[in-house]
């Protein structure tokens, strides 16, 4: 099976539909109460960073995550709407170092902790985040842009944690 590591219009369209399903719960049903976002918001980031951790098992999980998202977008955007399916990866995706990645390490811990031992998390909106943030971390539109940004500030941070700085 050959899996390629760039994401596809279905993939960035599957992340965008789970960002719209989760708004719109949270806007019909929570809506005074922005915090109920926050596991979605963090597990949305931590999956822009898992893909961007492009070796090892997480980086491969992540490229597994983002394939078969990306194949079943694809399915629903050319024989659910007709459209094209062209790739949309960003040219210029910004790698994680050393630090960085010992950071990602470190948030993957606290996720998978958070996720065991919390009874109040809503691991459904934290399985959503994760998969979205995967299918829209590498994407050159807008969306990918975070992506852009949480990269330097979990290099530097590190890097700095772990004195390669």
């Amino acid at each position: 099976m050959n899996i390629p590591f760039g994401v596809t219009l279905g993939g960035v369209t599957v992340g965008l539909c789970l960002l719209t399903w989760v708004g719109v719960r949270w806007w019909k049903r929570d809506r005074p109460k922005w915090k109920v976002l926050i596991p979605f918001v963090v597990s949305l980031f931590y999956g822009m960073l898992a893909v961007l951790s492009a070796g090892g098992f997480l980086g491969g999980l992540a490229g597994v995550a983002l394939w078969g998202s990306s194949e079943i977008g694809d399915a629903a955007l050319k024989y659910g709407v007709g459209g094209g399916t062209p790739g949309v990866t960003r040219d210029n995706a910004i790698g994680l170092t050393d630090g960085g990645h010992a950071m990602v390490l470190v948030l993957t811990v606290a996720m998978i902790a958070a996720w065991k031992f919390s009874k109040k998390l809503p691991r459904l909106d934290v399985g959503m985040g994760v998969l979205a943030g995967v299918c829209l971390g590498l994407s050159s539109g807008v969306a990918g842009w975070a992506g852009q940004v949480l990269a330097p500030m979990v290099n530097v941070g590190g890097d700095w944690i772990v004195g390669l700085l």
